[in-house]
């Protein structure tokens, strides 16, 4: 909602995340309060987590090894049309250790959460690198579980 505000009021700076969520750059002063407000937090299931794809809502959720980061602001990236959208709403571990971007590598939702435990230590490298990168760059806001009876 802040994203539309901004819009019609101009509540943003254009050097500023114009969809209002990173809270850098000051206060915005039709919204001070949002800026404070996580977006989500809390657990998510691989379920919930599925619809924060770009598509079936604007927020772009990515889980790596059990951490929820909000890509929305990388858009661009991991929206629709992006290089990586096929990350948005998904746990993307493997696929960054293996530096794929094939739907072979991204569980669907109702699969058992990846344990991992099959990486070689090159590719274990290669995801705390990125693991890195999302935690410089994007808000942690939550923890992927595996959801009872679904993806236990």
């Amino acid at each position: 909602m802040s994203f539309i505000k901004n819009l019609l009021f101009g509540g943003v700076k254009t050097s500023e995340d114009p969809t209002g969520l990173t809270g850098s750059g000051g206060s915005n002063t039709n919204d001070s309060n949002k800026s404070n407000e996580p977006v989500v937090a809390g657990n998510f299931f691989p379920r919930t987590l599925s619809k924060f794809n770009g598509h079936d809502d604007e927020k772009i959720f990515i889980a790596i090894r059990g951490k929820v980061y909000d890509c929305t602001r990388g858009r661009q990236f991991y929206g629709p049309s992006g290089p990586y959208t096929n990350f948005a709403g998904h746990d993307a571990s493997r696929g960054l250790a293996l530096n794929s971007f094939d739907l072979e590598v991204v569980r669907d939702w109702d699969q058992p959460l990846d344990p991992l435990n099959d990486l070689t230590r090159e590719q274990m490298d290669a995801l705390d690198e990125w693991q890195e990168h999302f935690e410089n760059k994007y808000p942690c806001i939550g923890t992927l579980i595996p959801e009872p009876g679904v993806n236990a």
